[in-house]
């Protein structure tokens, strides 16, 4: 009887023991999880830190591009309303000139 309850008093040691180290080891790994989640954001500012200024300049560039194909497109069509109205100016002002006089 004696063998019957050391065994049984031995396994509950052991899973104690068991459910102990269970618990350290979850303890941890939740404690390495929050520690790499700080590290890889650490990292990813620091990545995003080096990479903005030269976003910046790829930003920048792309918007004078952008600027200067505008820019050209107006200065054609200012062209094409200097020449049209070089051409039929006259004939606008005749036609204005006659509509607001009622004639």
């Amino acid at each position: 009887m004696q063998d019957i309850i050391k065994q049984i008093v031995d396994m509950d040691r052991k899973a104690r023991e068991a459910t102990e180290a269970v618990h350290l080891e979850r303890v941890n790994s939740e404690r390495e999880v929050a520690e790499k989640r700080v590290a890889m954001r650490a990292e990813y500012l620091e990545q995003a830190r080096k990479t903005i200024p030269q976003n910046v300049s790829e930003e920048r560039k792309a918007a004078q591009e952008k600027w200067e194909i505008v820019e050209k497109k107006n200065i054609a069509l200012s062209q094409q309303l200097d020449e049209l109205y070089s051409r039929k100016g006259d004939e606008w002002v005749k036609t204005l000139v006659a509509k607001v006089i009622g004639e």
